[in-house]
């Protein structure tokens, strides 16, 4: 069994000034990864049973993620190498492939059938053996490849979810066409065509209808594509020259999404694939369609792995698990197995390019976010980006993702629902601290403490330094609430303004502000309208009230909550309900009949934030339904009503 510590080698601070890392760190941790998950191969290496919680397709499935998902990197690895790696690992992955497609081996990967987990499973392989051609592919003897073929034939004419599990069934057919076994030109070009759908423009794709907007538009929407354009060579009939421009597009503002210390913002699902995140960036630079400089492309990459790498992943057995530094099953899905987080592979997609490539040997170029302050309006996502160069953060405001199908009740998820995400944070995703939703989030309150949630989010506004959505908020027993919410971004500083509707006008409402977590307990602090946490290391969140809260602020703690730590705060604001017909209490103005208007400032910083004397600084006059915001040594905001 292999030493457990990843050994790497020195730091070059002269090409590599701010991460040190060269290709020699990607290639020492990718055989580190692949040396690690040895002990837990069946006999026959066509399994990769790891220790860990199974996903609901059960023990055989995940043991044929764990091969499939290393595959790819070791794929990457032996074609980036030109060969010339260790024999034991072409050995053992041409050995596993053959066990895994032969019905009399004991361990037989799952045919592939209709929507099954074997469908994702199946394109890392054909992308591996399609890149690893000349090891593997053309030294199989025949047998093996005709099982080959007949296992990937399970796809022709199936079924996929319609999503980007499309472009599984795409590559997978391609490399049949490849090794010139049967295929349906139908399949590949109808999902290719279906991917148009989701096209929004601005280099963003949702991934299947809805507004679904995550990583997966770069390690799945854009990546497979072009991947599939690599494998179809001269047949892709044009259509990569599109991907590479709509993926052109996508790089521009993506820098942005990572912060001083590597990490990328914390949204959307499956995060334990970590530093697969920086796939799209490779693939510019492999597309040769990136705007990127190559100094930046190695810094953002080599930054975010790094990240993981520091912060226990791999852990102490040399395995990524189900979590985002360390594991943390809560920030998980049901179909995520123990093999899951190897998805992480496409992050080491830079080693197809050859040494002398200047992604690698190039300075280091620093990201947007350490050469200044940076604010960025994404309007199709309906995000807003903003990041301070002196503690390196970068915040995401969320006025337009929430997972949902475009029709139908739909459901909240703390990965989309939340109003605030950052590179230093995450939402508390427990199903205990879930069930009360305090952090990044607005609520009306019933009198047992019920809160309303943020389920299907109507986008109405982001230019600039605005953008402004529209929820329903439901209480049992009540009418839907409109809430309408506008962000108003000032350097580190975000303003929330919170129109809320009629419909249950004697609802307790709430505002929770980013939860900070750690090893330790964060410390608190409350004083007249305005809370926050901050953690051992400085970090802080911070909420204070402009108009329409009680004065009264409060922390909500939790234990065994968060990803980034066992214990965990969020900051928080409250008014309480009000007595059926009573007064408007002083300071406090109707939005509408039965409606209120709050307003907040949402602060997260690493650096000293001082509640009190902000919210002196910091003007809100509402009058009726107009706000107006004034900063310190700028012009007014008007904040108009958008719905």
């Amino acid at each position: 069994m292999p030493a457990p510590y990843l050994r790497l080698p020195p730091t070059d601070r002269v090409r590599s000034s701010r991460t040190g890392w060269t290709r020699a760190h990607w290639e020492a941790l990718a055989d580190h990864l692949l040396d690690s998950v040895v002990p837990f191969a069946t006999p026959g290496f066509a399994q990769y049973r790891l220790p860990g919680r199974n996903s609901w397709s059960g023990v055989v499935s995940d043991g044929l993620e764990g091969y499939a998902r290393t595959f790819l990197l070791a794929a990457f690895r032996i074609a980036g190498a030109g060969g010339a790696v260790d024999g034991r690992l072409v050995e053992r992955y041409a050995r596993g492939l053959a066990a895994g497609v032969d019905p009399g081996s004991g361990e037989a990967w799952p045919a592939l059938t209709d929507c099954s987990q074997q469908m994702v499973e199946a394109a890392s392989i054909a992308i591996g053996l399609h890149e690893t051609r000349p090891w593997i592919w053309d030294r199989l003897d025949d047998t093996v490849r005709q099982r080959v073929v007949d296992w990937f034939s399970g796809f022709v004419g199936a079924r996929t979810w319609d999503n980007n599990w499309r472009l599984f069934q795409v590559v997978s057919e391609q490399f049949l066409a490849s090794v010139g076994a049967p295929f349906s030109r139908r399949d590949i070009d109808g999902g290719l065509d279906r991917i148009e759908d989701w096209y929004l423009g601005d280099g963003w794709y949702t991934d299947g209808d809805g507004r679904n907007f995550d990583y997966y538009g770069g390690w799945a929407l854009h990546l497979y594509p072009l991947l599939w354009a690599r494998i179809a060579g001269a047949e892709d009939g044009g259509r990569a020259r599109e991907y590479r421009a709509r993926l052109a597009r996508f790089l521009t503002d993506y820098p942005r999404f990572f912060g001083g210390d590597g990490a990328p913002v914390h949204q959307g699902r499956s995060l334990a694939y970590r530093f697969a995140a920086t796939a799209p960036v490779w693939m510019g630079a492999l597309a040769d369609c990136s705007p990127l400089s190559p100094g930046l492309t190695r810094r953002l990459a080599s930054g975010a792995v790094r990240h993981f790498v520091e912060r226990g992943a791999p852990d102490e057995r040399g395995l990524l698990t189900l979590g985002w530094h360390r594991t943390f099953l809560p920030a998980t899905q049901a179909y995520s197995g123990p093999a899951s987080p190897y998805w992480a592979s496409k992050g080491f997609l830079g080693l197809l390019l050859p040494a002398d490539h200047p992604v690698w040997t190039a300075h280091e170029a620093p990201l947007p976010v350490e050469e200044s302050d940076l604010r960025t309006a994404l309007p199709v996502p309906g995000w807003l980006l903003h990041g301070t160069r002196h503690d390196g953060i970068v915040r995401l405001v969320n006025h337009g993702s929430d997972h949902n199908p475009p029709a139908g009740p739909g459901q909240d998820d703390p990965h989309y629902a939340k109003f605030g995400y950052s590179t230093a944070t995450a939402p508390e995703s427990a199903p205990h601290a879930w069930e009360r939703t305090v952090d990044g989030h607005l609520a009306l309150l019933a009198p047992d403490g019920t809160a309303s949630r943020r389920v299907r989010i109507h986008p109405l506004h982001c230019e600039g330094a605005t953008a402004a959505s529209r929820h329903d908020a439901q209480l049992p027993g009540c009418e839907a609430v409109p809430v309408e919410t506008a962000s108003v971004l000032h350097g580190p500083w975000e303003v929330r303004v919170h129109r809320v509707g009629g419909g249950a006008p004697h609802a307790a409402v709430r505002e929770g502000g980013h939860a900070v977590a750690g090893a330790r307990p964060p410390q608190v602090e409350t004083g007249p309208g305005w809370a926050l946490a901050r953690t051992a290391d400085g970090l802080t969140s911070a909420v204070v009230a402009l108009h329409g809260w009680d004065e009264e602020a409060a922390v909500a703690r939790e234990v065994a909550a968060n990803a980034f730590g066992s214990h965990s705060a969020t900051p928080y604001l409250t008014r309480a309900a009000r007595e059926a017909g009573g007064a408007v209490p002083d300071g406090e103005t109707d939005a509408e009949p039965g409606g209120s208007v709050h307003v907040t400032l949402v602060v997260l910083s690493q650096d000293t934030v001082d509640p009190a004397a902000l919210r002196q600084a910091i003007g809100c006059e509402v009058e009726g339904d107009r706000v107006r915001i004034v900063f310190p040594g700028a012009a007014p905001v008007e904040v108009p009503r958008r719905s």
